[in-house]
């Protein structure tokens, strides 16, 4: 019996482990150290208002890599255009 319990604990920390779509995402991003930033601001302060930097850095790096994967799918459509 003592084994079953062991093993379910092992597999609650392999879930634990996964990493958060989000975090995944942002990590793809490039964006991560200014995610993080506004992080250890906000565990700091307690205070969005406090970290407006923090966050509009982030702001600012999220936009740039949309508009680069905005030109990229637009790259993609065209080539796929010119080839039919």
């Amino acid at each position: 019996m003592s084994t079953q319990g062991h093993t379910w604990a092992r597999q609650v920390k392999k879930e634990d482990e996964e990493e958060d779509p989000l975090d995944q995402l942002i990590s793809r991003s490039g964006c991560a150290a200014s995610h993080y930033a506004v992080q250890e601001c906000m565990a700091q302060h307690q205070d969005w208002r406090q970290c407006q930097p923090q966050v509009q850095a982030f702001r600012d790096c999220m936009s740039e890599q949309q508009a680069r994967r905005r030109e990229e799918l637009q790259r993609r459509k065209e080539q796929g255009s010119a080839h039919h």
